[in-house]
């Protein structure tokens, strides 16, 4: 699943943890799914 930091709400810029759980919704984009509207729980 490809995510932006960009679609990331409250990103610190420290990036993610493999094990970091977040919410998200997926759309469709040109290269296929990709995750949106991402919070970190």
């Amino acid at each position: 699943m490809f995510v932006h930091h960009s679609k990331i709400q409250d990103y610190d810029h420290n990036g993610l943890a493999d094990d970091q759980p977040v919410e998200f919704e997926v759309t469709q984009g040109q290269k296929g799914p990709q995750a949106t509207s991402v919070h970190l729980l």
